[in-house]
């Protein structure tokens, strides 16, 4: 019953979403002169949830919601497995992007359509932090995880996996293959590379925050020359790789650091390598969170979720299910991975903060010298 009940909560307020993606940004007259910006991860005055041994004792039996975005794809039996351990079963109530599932969630903040939420990352971070939308909560695996993914002190969010946004290009259809972002600009690369709109695209954005990182106050003068050498735009990731990249129309792609990964993984016939490469100082670092939802009446079993979800166990089947990294760094990786996947240990990143209050403006930009 509650997951019907929450089933058509979720349709109610769909309908709000865009008004609060169009007013959730700070607005830029506000941050002239020398205005002081708060950041989100200030953990002055916030209180803990604490799990009791009592408090484990008593949840077999509860029922919770975990909150993700569209393209999650739980780990075959984890669920499953939790609930033997714990009494506690697990329904997945799926949203649309992580944009639209972080804004349902602020909509809702206190009174929340599920009990923990999956897959918020470090470009909503601020936007879920600043209007108090999880109950913080240190999981019993806090010190197994990577120090540099902890970027809420208080555990209002807990880092589940990372990931790094990269340029992928197909080895074979180039005999000098770009090896910079700067290369997307060349003649010799004209109508090669497709991306995604960052309004509509988690990898789009990454893309967008990276060319922003890497080329500072001449970001858009870079995109002004790629819309010159006939760049694509599609409006999401599945469009970009499989339509237009994996058809080798285009043959760079705005993808993931795993894809050449998952393309030796898949590839039928099996080949001994793979078949595509990614540019290093391309890539973005991208950071999933859980947290528990602030209001849930089950804090005690959201808390044993978050713990799970931490876990080694957990930890070691998301890298061949969502092809993420983990951020217990006590998991081993698959072979495959520690045969072929690329370390960036310089992948840039953005403060979460000057993305929360610069993402509209860097967008709105974006759109004025790509689209029009």
């Amino acid at each position: 019953m509650k997951f019907f009940y929450n089933s058509l909560k979720i349709t109610v307020i769909a309908s709000l979403v865009l008004v609060l993606l169009a007013n959730c940004s700070t607005d830029s007259d506000e941050l002239s002169g020398n205005q002081e910006i708060q950041s989100c991860l200030d953990d002055s005055g916030l209180s803990e949830f604490e799990l009791s041994d009592e408090a484990k004792d008593s949840v077999r039996g509860e029922s919770i919601d975990l909150v993700v975005y569209d393209s999650f794809l739980a780990p075959e039996g984890a669920f499953e497995r939790f609930k033997d351990e714990t009494g506690i079963t697990v329904n997945i109530l799926t949203t649309a992007d992580t944009g639209t599932m972080v804004s349902q969630a602020v909509l809702t903040s206190g009174d929340p359509v599920g009990d923990v939420m999956f897959g918020i990352d470090n470009t909503f971070l601020c936007r879920a932090l600043n209007n108090d939308v999880f109950l913080p909560y240190i999981p019993s695996t806090w010190d197994e995880l990577s120090n540099p993914l902890k970027l809420d002190p208080v555990g209002r969010v807990t880092p589940v996996d990372y990931g790094d946004i990269c340029l992928n290009y197909w080895k074979d259809s180039f005999e000098v293959p770009p090896t910079t972002i700067s290369d997307l600009t060349n003649s010799k690369f004209s109508k090669e590379f497709v991306t995604q709109n960052p309004e509509t695209s988690a990898p789009g954005m990454g893309f967008l925050l990276s060319s922003i990182a890497v080329f500072g106050d001449d970001w858009e003068n870079f995109w002004t020359e790629l819309r010159a050498n006939d760049l694509a735009i599609r409006s999401g990731w599945s469009e970009a790789y499989y339509e237009d990249f994996y058809s080798k129309e285009r043959n760079i792609v705005t993808s993931y650091a795993t894809s050449p990964v998952a393309e030796y993984i898949f590839a039928d016939p099996a080949v001994e390598s793979p078949p595509t490469a990614i540019i290093a100082d391309s890539c973005f670092r991208s950071v999933e969170f859980t947290g528990i939802l602030r209001g849930t009446d089950s804090p005690a079993a959201s808390a044993l979720l978050v713990d799970f979800l931490t876990s080694v166990d957990f930890q070691e089947l998301i890298p061949e299910t969502n092809f993420v990294l983990p951020a217990n760094e006590n998991a081993e990786l698959p072979e495959a991975f520690n045969l072929f996947l690329e370390e960036i240990p310089d992948a840039v990143t953005i403060s979460p903060d000057l993305i929360e209050i610069n993402r509209n403006i860097w967008t709105e930009r974006w759109t004025e010298l790509v689209l029009r």
